[in-house]
C-alpha cells in the first residue's frame, strides 16, 4: 500500500512538475547564450602580438641556456667515458659522483629555467587576458548574456552553434576602442 502511494504521489509531482516549470519560464524570459573564439581575439588583441613577441625572444635565451647545460653535460659524460678505461675504481666512482652532481644541477637549472618561462608568460598575458575578461563580462551584461562559452577551449563541448551567437567580432571591436 505505501508503495502505491508513493508512487501516486511520485506521478502527482511529475505532473505538476511541468506546470512549475512552466510558470517559471514565463516568468524568467528565456537565457541568452553567446559563445567567443578566445584564440582569435587574442590574436587581434593589442599589444598581444608585442607580448608573444616578447615572450619568444626570451623563451629562446632559456632554451639556449638549458642547451648549453645540456652540451656541457654530455661533453662531460664522453669525456668519462673515454677516460674511464685508464681510471681506477675509486677515481671513476668520483667522476661517477660528479656526474650525477652536474646532472642534478642540469635538472635544476632546467626546471629554474621552465618556472621562469611560465612566470614570465604569465606577466605578459595576465594584463591581457584581464582586458579581455572585462570586456566579455561588459558585453555579457549589456547583452543579458545567461552563459557565454569558450569555443576554443580544450575542453568545450561545442560541436556545431548558430553563428549569430557568436560575439567574438564585438568583444575584438571593443578591445581595439579600448586600446
Amino acid at each position: 500500500m505505501r508503495r502505491v502511494v508513493t508512487i501516486w504521489a511520485w506521478i502527482g509531482l511529475l505532473a505538476v512538475a511541468p506546470a512549475a516549470t512552466q510558470a517559471r519560464a514565463q516568468a524568467q524570459p528565456g537565457l541568452k547564450i553567446a559563445f567567443i573564439s578566445s584564440q582569435q581575439i587574442l590574436e587581434q588583441t593589442p599589444g598581444y602580438a608585442a607580448a608573444e613577441s616578447t615572450f619568444k625572444k626570451e623563451y629562446q635565451a632559456f632554451q639556449d641556456e638549458a642547451q648549453k647545460l645540456r652540451q656541457q653535460f654530455d661533453s662531460a659524460v664522453q669525456t668519462f667515458e673515454k677516460q674511464s678505461i685508464a681510471l681506477s675504481s675509486s677515481a671513476k666512482q668520483a667522476k661517477q659522483k660528479e656526474l650525477q652532481q652536474l646532472q642534478q644541477r642540469l635538472e635544476q637549472r632546467s626546471s629554474e629555467l621552465q618556472d621562469k618561462s611560465q612566470q614570465r608568460q604569465r606577466e605578459l598575458i595576465q594584463p591581457i587576458q584581464a582586458r579581455v575578461n572585462a570586456v566579455i563580462q561588459g558585453l555579457r551584461a549589456e547583452g543579458n548574456y545567461a552563459l557565454i562559452f569558450d569555443a576554443d577551449s580544450p575542453t568545450s563541448n561545442i560541436v556545431a552553434a548558430d553563428p549569430s551567437l557568436d560575439i567574438t567580432p564585438k568583444v575584438i571591436e571593443r578591445l581595439k576602442q579600448a586600446k
